[in-house]
């Protein structure tokens, strides 16, 4: 059973539609990219997936058991998140808040989750230090490790790159790959990076106003929507 499945879904903004008809579906392990120009719609998709914004027509479908509050979300960053005055150890932490409901206190379990995601990620040596004081890559990290604390089986993941230099891209992408592939969590990212998408992902969707393409990777590639935008 798909993990997910969008069925005739059409997202507005301000009345406006974005774009119409949307069909796709993704199974267990799969790693799909959002790509498209700015402003087509793949922030609002993702907000569409998370629930944040409804549908103005068709519908998202979870399933493989997978509810709503069980994703893994890594939102791009405004400047006021970039500041936010609390421990690498905190951060990670709150990603169990779902699944802690209204119990006051973290629980042994949620605290070894924490601290098994800052190894996953290589950031144990700063679970002390200020999340503000770390660098961009640094701070994606600790977002990834965050995400991974809410999940076991979907991260949702907006633009994670965007503001870091080509290596630190490179090496956030690999960690992505590394945990759809080791740890089998589907993995959906929208990005900017037609290219680099192209080497990591096993499906895309590439959303146009007029028309959308999902597909595979090989189905991509051989697409009249790919040859325009990567020129291949």
């Amino acid at each position: 059973m798909a993990v997910l499945k969008c069925e005739n879904v059409t997202m507005s903004y301000e009345g406006v539609s974005v774009f119409e008809n949307l069909n796709f579906e993704i199974n267990s392990g799969d790693y799909l990219c959002i790509v498209g120009e700015n402003g087509s719609g793949k922030s609002t998709l993702m907000k569409g997936l998370l629930g944040l914004r409804r549908p103005a027509r068709g519908r998202i479908i979870y399933g493989d058991g997978l509810m709503q509050n069980q994703i893994g979300y890594l939102p791009q960053q405004s400047a006021v998140q970039r500041d936010f005055p609390a421990s690498v150890y905190e951060v990670v932490l709150s990603g169990t808040l779902n699944s802690r409901g209204m119990r006051p206190f973290y629980s042994k379990k949620e605290k070894q989750l924490a601290n098994r995601n800052m190894e996953r990620l290589s950031i144990t040596h700063l679970k002390k230090r200020c999340y503000r004081e770390l660098s961009g890559g640094q701070q994606q990290r600790v977002l990834l490790a965050r995400a991974l604390c809410a999940t076991k089986s979907l991260l949702l993941l907006d633009e994670p790159v965007t503001g870091l230099d080509p290596v630190v891209s490179g090496e956030l992408y690999a960690l992505i790959s590394d945990i759809n592939k080791s740890d089998n969590i589907t993995v959906i990212m929208v990005s900017h990076d037609i290219t680099e998408s192209v080497k990591n992902a096993s499906h895309i969707l590439h959303i146009e106003s007029k028309r959308c393409f999902f597909g595979s990777i090989q189905e991509y590639l051989t697409s009249s929507v790919s040859n325009v935008f990567i020129g291949e």
